[in-house]
């Protein structure tokens, strides 16, 4: 099989007609580079039926869902695949509401399969931030009277972004990380997981940002109001009103995982094409996360 590239949901359907199609999919992508098995570490076995392989040493048998994002998942393959595609190569993601209904699984099984998903989605911190560097922190949730600018003790959740900028002043990448606060400790994880040291990092005035400065080149000019930083204070729109299309409430454990699918989508907006059998390859390559494990945020 030749890997799925595009974002027609026709020619993915054809692709992909049932179960057993999709488990080929997984099978060729498994041991593309040959097969290792995960009891003795053997590398010599055989395919046999059904996409699996047999050991010769153990006699283990590997299915090709086995010890990856796939393993015992109730409601079918195809479906999954189906998921993944929208969480993907849509240019929004849908509510966990939205999928249940569209493909017959209750909110609760796609929630959590969801959650798998985008546990696949946490950046790399392989790929920094360069060149002109935008910063700033925003809040998600609801409406608070009283509550305007960078207040201590809202309830709403609250973040920082940082987004990479072209020539031309258009967004070419972006990270979000959920923070506690707006201390200068709060925010220096996102500069040092995602920004290079070499970058052109602008941002207001805030005071917080000050002790960060002597690591980084950072210039800080007048927010206006957002004027002075539409592009960014653009994404933070778009990330907002994506949350708000979300009708359960986003706990601030959880939050981060949803900052992760955004930013993933964004940051290859221009490799549509390929976005959706990377993720496969992500999660193929992944342990298997459980219940317990997502409720309790252990993985995300």
């Amino acid at each position: 099989m030749e890997i799925f590239k595009g974002e027609n949901i026709l020619d993915f359907a054809k692709e992909f007609p049932d179960d057993d199609s999709c488990k080929a999919y997984l099978a060729q992508e498994k041991w593309c580079d040959g097969f290792i098995c995960p009891k003795c570490s053997h590398t010599k076995g055989c395919g046999k039926a059904g996409h699996k392989y047999h050991c010769y040493s153990c006699g283990n048998v590997e299915s090709a869902t086995a010890n990856t994002l796939f393993h015992k998942v109730k409601f079918g393959l195809r479906k999954a695949f189906f998921i993944v595609f929208e969480m993907t190569a849509t240019t929004k993601g849908m509510s966990s509401i939205q999928i249940g209904k569209r493909y017959g699984i209750s909110q609760t099984t796609a929630w959590f399969f969801m959650q798998k998903v985008r546990d696949t989605m946490q950046s790399s911190e392989q790929h920094l931030l360069t060149g002109r560097v935008h910063v700033d922190e925003f809040v998600v949730g609801g409406r608070e009277d009283g509550k305007q600018g960078r207040s201590y003790d809202t309830k709403k959740k609250k973040a920082a972004i940082a987004v990479e900028l072209t020539e031309d002043n258009k967004i070419k990448r972006a990270y979000i990380r959920f923070i506690q606060d707006y201390s200068s400790k709060s925010l220096k994880p996102l500069f040092e997981k995602h920004i290079a040291k070499d970058a052109k990092v602008t941002t207001d005035g805030w005071r917080g940002y000050n002790p960060i400065a002597k690591d980084y080149d950072i210039e800080q000019v007048p927010s206006n109001k957002g004027r002075n930083f539409k592009e960014l204070h653009t994404v933070i729109g778009q990330i907002k009103s994506w949350l708000r299309t979300i009708p359960s409430h986003i706990s601030k454990k959880h939050v981060q995982a949803y900052f992760n699918e955004f930013c993933y989508r964004i940051n290859r907006s221009i490799f549509k094409e390929s976005i959706f059998h990377k993720i496969i390859q992500r999660m193929v390559g992944a342990a298997p996360i459980y219940q317990t494990q997502i409720i309790r945020n252990v993985t995300l």
